[in-house]
């Protein structure tokens, strides 16, 4: 009797079912791995032939050239429009927008944590459900309207020069105004301006990440270290840092690859001078020199390749 019932439990398990649904399911449940065959090959299609192979397109452009005297690309194998990287006007870009990068990264990393250590340590509640929306909020807003706020804000009749005027400052703005590599005619045309709108924008990705490492390191770690004799510097420098540091690095893939390949900002709040997403968008529209467009757009792709690899080593995927 038992056997005959669980000959037909079985039989009642695996008996097929009508209907092509029916017979689909039956299928996907005997084959599991051709259900995941299909779940799997839609993104893995547009990843494989719009991304990667855009990509490589835009490779493959950075080894044509300009023909000087038609204005026409040559579709002849060349390393010549990389060599056009290396001339003096085009040099300046690239090591402009690394810099810059490199500021905005450690600017937001330095005013990242003390916001991140406070989340993570002492906010409770609706403290930290305030904090969240505080970090939160800004990122819900429309991209340009913030960076136009920002023009506003920091123009030569905006809030900033009337904040200065108000505190009898005045001297110090066009002091500040005047220096020859981050002055201009006011904030809103000058690389301090700019500066300000990067970290600005890309701050909360650095502070996420961070407060997410600090908030795995125990507080009885630091309540050790404290009865152990050691300064709050010495605790800061020897347990917390290098425990936060995956966080802030995985913070700081966001800040320095953000920064290095964005157009927009410097477009509207900055100087004349280009950095590499202006310099793609020019030879590429503009100029129409879509090989020397390609090789620029080839430098960040090296450039986070190379950073990527550091970060790697360093656990900062971890933190993500």
């Amino acid at each position: 009797m038992t056997a005959l019932s669980a000959s037909h439990s079985g039989a009642s398990i695996l008996s097929r079912r009508n209907g092509f649904a029916g017979a689909l399911s039956d299928s996907f449940w005997r084959h599991p791995k051709l259900l995941l065959l299909l779940m799997l090959t839609p993104p893995l299609l547009w990843l494989g032939i719009i991304y990667v192979g855009s990509l490589i397109a835009l490779l493959m452009q950075s080894f044509f050239a300009i023909d000087d005297f038609s204005g026409v690309i040559s579709y002849e194998p060349t390393l010549a429009t990389y060599a056009q990287l290396l001339n003096g006007a085009n040099l300046d870009i690239i090591l402009r927008t690394v810099l810059m990068a490199a500021l905005v990264t450690i600017a937001s990393a330095l005013l990242a944590f003390p916001i991140a250590y406070y989340a993570a340590r002492y906010a409770k509640g609706r403290w930290k459900a305030f904090f969240y929306l505080g970090v939160m909020l800004p990122l819900w807003s429309s991209y340009l309207v913030k960076v136009y706020a920002w023009k506003l804000i920091l123009a030569k009749e905006g809030i900033v020069t009337w904040l200065f005027a108000k505190l009898n400052l005045t001297f110090v703005l066009d002091a500040i105004l005047s220096l020859p590599v981050i002055g201009g005619n006011s904030l809103s045309v000058s690389y301090l301006g700019t500066f300000l709108v990067f970290v600005y924008i890309w701050l909360p990705y650095m502070i996420l990440p961070t407060q997410a490492a600090l908030e795995r390191v125990p507080g009885n770690l630091i309540e050790a270290s404290a009865d152990l004799g050691a300064t709050p510097a010495q605790t800061f420098r020897t347990m917390l840092l290098p425990l936060a540091l995956p966080g802030i690095v995985a913070g700081s893939i966001f800040t320095f690859s953000l920064t290095l390949g964005d157009y927009i900002i410097p477009q509207i709040i900055g100087s004349s001078r280009l950095f590499i997403g202006q310099a793609v968008y020019a030879q590429q529209g503009t100029a129409g020199n879509v090989p020397l467009a390609a090789a620029f757009s080839v430098v960040p792709i090296v450039i986070m390749g190379l950073y990527l690899t550091a970060a790697k080593r360093l656990g900062a995927f971890d933190a993500l």
